[in-house]
């Protein structure tokens, strides 16, 4: 069973070691800007640092607890600006914003169990042996 919590978090952290070099390209911070996040420029690629930093610390399990309060960091805020689903008027696009609303709040529920418990076995910390 220590197999299943190695491939739970890298399942988890894959997710935002796929996605957070894209918050470093151009178009992603001319979305954010025009969804009206605040200083999208400045932002976004903070919230890269944040999300890629926190994954690889997830994945490695080296100081879990504390690299995955960066990925909280991330996608609270990233949740409530970029999926919200309740200021969206077109149908399918407020369907889509929805699905990813609560994909990011169950993403946020793993991310709170890693810092409540930790990384587990298999982990530089090596903890949970």
């Amino acid at each position: 069973m220590k197999i299943v919590v190695l491939l739970g978090r890298i399942l988890f952290a894959g997710t935002f070691l796929l996605f957070g070099p894209m918050h470093f390209t151009h178009a992603l911070r001319a979305y954010a800007a025009s969804a009206g996040v605040p200083m999208a420029s400045i932002a976004v690629p903070i919230a890269g640092v944040l999300c890629i930093l926190g994954a690889l610390s997830v994945l490695l399990g080296y100081k879990a607890k504390i690299g995955v309060w960066f990925l909280v960091l991330f996608l609270i805020p990233v949740t409530l600006f970029m999926h919200n689903f309740w200021a969206v008027h077109d149908p399918m696009m407020r369907q889509m914003q929805m699905a990813n609303f609560f994909k990011n709040l169950s993403m946020l529920g793993g991310a709170l169990l890693i810092a409540y418990f930790g990384s587990g076995p298999f982990s530089l910390d090596g903890s949970g042996k």
